[in-house]
C-alpha cells in the first residue's frame, strides 16, 4: 500500500556518509519535531535524476530552507558510498543530506518501488518529493513521467510550502 498524505513515515534505517564512515539515520531522527522535504529518484548518476531532479533541489535550496524547511534529503536505493560520492560529484555540499536506502527499506515500507530489472537496475524507488513535518506527510508529489523531475522537482515544493 502506497503511503498518503496524512501518514506516519515508518521506522526505518539509512545511511549517510561522514567524515568517519558511513552512519546509520533513524526516520525518527530525520523527521521528528522537523519539517523536512525529502525527494527520492531511482538512481544515482543516472541522467534525469544528475541533470534535473538533484540540481534544481540544491539550486533553490536556500529559498526552501528560508520558509521553514529543516532539512532536505535526497534518498535513493543505493548505498551511503554512492550517495555520498554522487553528493561530491554534485557540488551538494551542505545543501542537501544525501541519504542511502540500500536494502530498500524505507522505499518498500513507504510503497514507493519500482521495478528497474529491465534496466539492469533491480528494486528501485520511484520518482517522489514530499513535505513531512514532525514525521507525518503534509504532501507527496508522485512523479507521472519518471523520465522527468517536474511533478516532484524542486519547483514544485517551493509552492506548495
Amino acid at each position: 500500500m502506497t503511503i498518503s498524505e496524512g501518514d506516519k513515515i515508518p521506522e526505518a534505517t539509512l545511511m549517510h556518509m561522514t567524515d568517519k564512515g558511513p552512519a546509520p539515520m533513524k526516520t525518527s531522527e530525520l523527521f521528528g519535531g522537523k519539517k523536512v522535504v525529502v525527494f527520492a529518484l531511482p538512481g544515482a548518476f543516472t541522467p534525469t535524476c544528475s541533470n534535473q531532479h538533484l540540481p534544481g533541489f540544491v539550486r533553490l535550496a536556500d529559498e526552501i530552507k528560508a520558509k521553514g524547511v529543516d532539512a532536505i534529503a535526497c534518498l535513493s536505493v543505493n548505498d551511503a558510498f554512492v550517495m555520498g560520492a554522487w553528493g561530491e560529484n554534485q557540488n551538494v555540499g551542505d545543501k542537501v543530506l544525501m541519504l542511502g536506502d540500500g536494502n530498500g527499506e524505507l522505499t518498500q515500507k513507504l510503497g514507493l518501488e519500482m521495478d528497474g530489472s529491465g534496466f539492469g537496475m533491480g528494486t528501485r524507488s520511484t520518482r517522489y518529493s514530499m513535505i513531512v513535518e514532525d514525521g507525518v506527510v503534509k504532501k507527496l508529489n508522485l512523479e507521472s513521467n519518471p523520465g522527468q523531475a517536474v511533478d516532484s522537482g524542486a519547483e514544485r515544493i517551493l509552492e506548495q510550502i
